[in-house]
């Protein structure tokens, strides 16, 4: 599963796997902690973060939507997604 993104200790993961795993989504993953968050509404859909690295969470796919949504379709047809800037 490739890393696209780590920022603030939040590391950001998105699955190879064409046609089965749907809807659009990523991971983030923080100390022990995982959460999936739904690229079309920005909002998480499984899983949490703690409270400050949830809202850093949703910041930055807030700004980044548009790339994640072209990283996903990479995903989909098994190619590597491309990196995307970190919050700062």
């Amino acid at each position: 599963m490739p890393t696209i993104c780590m920022f603030y200790g939040i590391v950001i993961r998105m699955y190879f796997a064409p046609g089965e795993h749907q809807p659009p989504h990523l991971h983030a993953y923080y100390n022990e902690d995982e959460a999936s968050l739904d690229l079309r509404t920005c909002e998480i859909t499984e899983g949490k973060l703690p409270r400050r690295q949830t809202k850093l969470l949703l910041a930055w796919a807030e700004l980044h939507q548009d790339e994640l949504l072209a990283d996903w379709k990479l995903v989909m047809n098994g190619e590597e997604p491309f990196k995307i800037q970190p919050l700062q």
